[in-house]
């Protein structure tokens, strides 16, 4: 019931249009219902029963002698039997546009709806911090962005407008039919409980069945993200036959669990259409044949008629429980992580960060993810302002773990970081982040344009001048100017259309660009062969002029010209001094310098 007022609470903003839309589908339903009475004097005209609207009317027949008696008691029969049809033409054709009005206010609604589900959960997911992206696949959060949202939206949709529908409409065929005969009415409403009775076991499986189908289809989203992404490895291992498999295994899963909610939620429509028509059908032979003329031919097939039309729309009502456990699971899934509290944002009255004087410490730092083994322990460190740091150690060792710390990618479970002796978590993490450039061996491009990407972010308004001399110092202007468009060339998905070399002095054009005074450069040219490394080490020359630097590397040859150089091992530093004093020292970075040196004479 809680997810269910809270997806409802979407509705508020559309206030207006529901109440056009409610009011359209009344008149809808009222002029559907003036149609089917006009069934009794339409029937009396065609057979030549004497008084358009009988001699004993019943209480249709006098609701329709103030509507439209003047019409259709003309006194000659044919005059009246042609008025009927054309107020039967003209009562459709507006039930019609009445219909059209609710129909397009209705889906103004749900898509309306489905919009603030996705950004209301995407904003919220840009309040997360990067933890949350480590431990939730991709594919999961596409799913629940796309899919998710857009069965949601049937909610508001089945309860808001398309429930009004048929509510007005059961409620104008009942009063028809209290109208004509009121007896056999209050018979079949109280059989109507027995029907919801049985379909009720039913309904109750459906929500489980439903949030497993869905969890299964973030999952079949989450094996296609992987293969998108990754299709480079996998065509260089030769693994398509591995992937269509397992793909086509998450295929059969969530068919499976489609299959198995489907096969309890189909039973419903037909089983309660069933009942009712049985009901419908049996009471009224039952009373035709205990008293034959208790209704007048013309009254008893428009009874038959409007009863057997009021099965839909019961119906369709009937199944408004399947279609809200379908919504109520899709948005537990969004809420799930709407409700994620938010790890990323700062309290009101964060100090802004008003830049390095001094000097940048790490003082007994240990970090662990989600309470699992420590990845740094008990690091301490301090960093002059200007100073060029390098960070070496094996893979896993916890240097870019160390680096995250200070744009407070990552919290510490224990110690500090401080920059002039202030907590770096005194500062909001936006005005943090602002003075830091990061450029990362994993260079994320976007599919933009050249210069959208070197102006991303805080420079969006850059000048094409000073993007181009950005592109300059990072040597791209030359390879720039050779695509189709230059700098309005269109970049592909993650800059596909660029090699590695050129993908990263983009990023380095980017980091210029923004200028900041500190600088993290996370194995930035580790990926690159020795050709397409030079204009970038080049490029990095530049950016490393008059800015505090971090630069994790795993060619040691690159960070021997670094003012001091901290080795790391398993979470813990282990040594911390100039190029030639720790290879002196026959510590860990002597043994990974040998190493280096065998390699590349080997």
């Amino acid at each position: 019931m809680r997810r269910f007022a809270r997806l409802l609470g979407y509705v508020r903003p559309y206030r207006v249009a529901l109440l056009g839309s409610v009011a359209a589908s009344f008149v809808a339903a009222a002029l559907d219902g003036l149609t089917l009475a006009l069934l009794i004097p339409f029937l009396r005209l065609l057979f030549d029963a004497g008084s358009s609207l009988g001699d004993a009317p019943s209480a249709a027949e006098r609701v329709l002698q103030v509507l439209v008696g003047p019409v259709v008691e003309t006194g000659d029969r044919a005059i009246a039997l042609r008025n009927v049809v054309v107020l039967v033409l003209v009562t459709v054709a507006l039930k019609n546009v009445a219909l059209y009005a609710a129909d397009y206010l209705g889906t103004s609604i749900q898509e309306g709806i489905s919009r603030d589900l996705r950004a209301g959960l995407y904003r919220h997911l840009q309040s997360l911090g990067l933890g949350f992206y480590h431990r939730t696949r991709g594919g999961q959060l596409v799913s629940r962005i796309v899919a998710d949202a857009d069965q949601a939206k049937g909610l508001a949709n089945a309860t808001l407008v398309e429930a009004f529908r048929h509510i007005a409409l059961v409620a104008v065929y009942l009063a028809i039919l209290l109208s004509l005969s009121w007896r056999l009415s209050l018979v079949t409403l109280l059989l109507a409980p027995v029907v919801v009775l049985l379909l009720w076991p039913i309904l109750s499986r459906v929500r489980t069945r439903i949030a497993a189908a869905l969890d299964d289809r973030g999952e079949m989203a989450a094996v296609l993200g992987e293969t998108v992404e990754g299709a480079r490895v996998v065509k260089a291992h030769g693994a398509e036959a591995y992937e269509r498999r397992r793909f086509t295994e998450a295929a059969g899963r969530y068919l499976a669990s489609v299959l198995r909610a489907r096969r309890v939620a189909a039973l419903a429509s037909p089983l309660s259409e069933t009942l009712g028509a049985a009901v419908i059908l049996l009471l009224l032979l039952g009373s035709w044949t205990a008293n034959p003329g208790g209704l007048r031919p013309e009254l008893f097939v428009t009874f038959v008629v409007v009863s057997l039309r009021m099965l839909r729309p019961v119906k369709l009502l009937s199944q408004f429980p399947v279609q809200a456990e379908n919504a109520l699971a899709a948005a537990a899934r969004i809420f799930e992580i709407v409700d994620t509290p938010s790890d990323d944002v700062d309290p009101p009255g964060t100090a802004s960060f008003p830049g390095l004087a001094d000097t940048i410490e790490f003082r007994d730092v240990w970090v662990s993810y989600e309470g699992e083994r420590w990845v740094l322990s008990g690091v301490s460190l301090t960093v002059r302002r200007g100073e060029v740091l390098a960070i070496v150690g094996p893979s896993g060792a916890g240097k870019s773990t160390l680096v995250d710390l200070l744009p407070r990618f990552v919290e510490p479970g224990r110690g500090a970081v401080l920059v002039d002796g202030v907590p770096v978590t005194t500062y909001g993490r936006r005005s943090l982040r602002a003075a830091m450039g990061v450029v990362s061996q994993h260079t994320v491009l976007f599919n933009d344009t050249v210069r959208a990407n070197i102006a991303y972010g805080d420079q969006e308004g850059a000048s094409l001048a000073a993007v181009e001399a950005a592109a300059r110092a990072a040597n791209a202007h030359r390879f720039i100017e050779r695509l189709p468009r230059g700098y309005d060339s269109l970049l592909g998905e993650r800059g596909m259309r660029l090699s590695g070399g050129e993908r990263q002095r983009i990023a380095i054009a980017r980091a210029l660009l923004r200028d900041a005074p500190i600088l993290i450069l996370d194995e930035a040219t580790s990926a690159l062969d020795p050709e397409s490394e030079r204009p970038v080490q080049e490029a990095i020359g530049r950016l490393l002029e008059n800015r505090t630097v971090f630069v994790i590397a795993h060619r040691l040859s690159t960070v021997a010209r670094a003012y001091r150089i901290a080795v790391l091992d398993g979470g813990r530093l282990v040594e911390c001094g100039r190029h030639h004093e720790l290879a002196r020292a026959g510590g860990l970075y002597h043994r990974l310098l040998r190493l280096e040196l065998a390699e590349t004479a080997g």
